[in-house]
């Protein structure tokens, strides 16, 4: 008896937050179809002119946007960013660093240096129980 495999496919959605791109930024091609599996590493391994651009410039989604300030989704909240922003834009706050930038960028600080602690706690104590 022979074996078919079915090709795995996802949404434009999952395929373009996997790429780390703003979803509405895609060519109308790739949102509107699906996406298999190894299409998705092709485009991770040889990226199109397209997906270079969007990641170089932007429009970047908010996990980006918020990786590239330095603090949370919730702090982009916070700050009245709710749409995507471009590299420049995301360059022009950072010189701009406006007080909410400032205060989320410290308290992600913060919550870095308590998961540090927390970690480097947690790998103590299983080294002094075994």
């Amino acid at each position: 008896m022979t074996q078919h495999q079915s090709t795995q496919t996802m949404k434009p959605a999952t395929a373009a937050k996997k790429l780390g791109v703003y979803l509405d930024a895609t060519p109308a091609e790739f949102r509107e179809g699906v996406v298999s599996r190894a299409e998705l590493n092709a485009l991770q391994t040889d990226p199109p002119q397209w997906l270079r651009d969007l990641r170089r410039d932007g429009p970047h989604p908010r996990p980006v946007v918020a990786a590239k300030l330095g603090v949370s989704i919730s702090g982009l909240a916070r700050g009245g960013v709710t749409e995507p922003l471009t590299t420049e834009q995301i360059e022009a706050l950072k010189q701009e660093r406006p007080e909410w930038l400032e205060r989320e960028r410290a308290t992600q600080a913060e919550v870095r240096k308590e998961a540090a602690r927390l970690k480097k706690r947690g790998s103590e104590s299983t080294e002094g129980g075994a």
